[in-house]
């Protein structure tokens, strides 16, 4: 099986003795934010809707998870099977419908509800992973709370909050209280996407997207580094026309 040999592959680059310096020296800790990039590039390649990207970058995440493993293995922690068997036993438990004998489903977050209730933290934020995008964290976590009942019934709450954390930095002056009044700001603006029903991580996505098109238009203009600002506003209403008539 191809897994197989991805699997002998790492065993071989981990060999203390002939394999990969590089790949011998890692850890968990060094290989993972590789492992969080290459989930955001299978994301990008989704977003693109390029399946040769898609293929390669499911390949790199799949790396990951044989490296994790294979350290693992070499602590005697655990093994990829064992990886796998967690996930299919997780699977089958969080269908009864499907592998067990209910006749309707009791709902994804129900099932894993349920599974936390098992373990010491029983706050309705528990198990909201610490290395989630900060984005992407902070609708979770508004997610969690919201189904105990702590939420605004529409829209509005978390847009007029937006409103007041904006007041709140431009009526800070001290640096540290300016941060900690953005991060506020923030947050409000990913509680009123949440009500809007728009992920906002891929919406910022998007947004990056488009911003960076835009910018390659315009900076290639001669004597662009040396135009004033109006210059460059100018061309980048050309651009953000030309790029929307060319969408329509």
């Amino acid at each position: 099986m191809p897994l197989d040999r991805l699997v002998a592959i790492m065993r071989r680059l981990r060999d203390p003795v002939s394999g990969c310096e590089w790949d011998r020296e890692q850890t968990f800790a060094t290989i993972a934010p590789y492992t969080i990039e290459e989930a955001y590039e299978v994301a990008d390649a989704i977003e693109r809707d390029d399946m040769d990207a898609l293929a390669d970058e499911l390949g790199d995440l799949q790396l990951q998870v044989v490296f994790h493993a294979q350290i693992a293995e070499e602590a005697g922690s655990f093994r990829l099977d064992d990886v796998i068997d967690r996930i299919c036993d997780k699977l089958e438990r969080r269908h009864p419908h499907i592998f067990g004998d209910a006749e309707s489903s009791p709902g994804w977050e129900n099932l894993k509800a349920a599974e936390r209730e098992r373990h010491f933290d029983g706050s309705a934020l528990a198990g909201v992973a610490l290395a989630l995008p900060a984005l992407e964290r902070a609708a979770k976590l508004q997610r969690r709370a919201a189904r105990v009942g702590f939420d605004w019934p529409d829209p509005s709450g978390p847009r007029a909050k937006i409103d007041e954390e904006l007041a709140e930095l431009e009526a800070e002056t001290d640096h540290d209280r300016q941060a900690e009044e953005l991060g506020d700001l923030l947050f409000a603006v990913v509680n009123f996407a949440r009500h809007l029903k728009i992920e906002p991580e891929a919406a910022l996505r998007s947004a990056n997207a488009k911003f960076e098109r835009r910018f390659r238009a315009i900076e290639t203009a001669p004597g662009f580094v040396a135009m004033s600002l109006d210059q460059k506003e100018a061309l980048w209403a050309e651009a953000k026309k030309a790029q929307a008539d060319s969408s329509a």
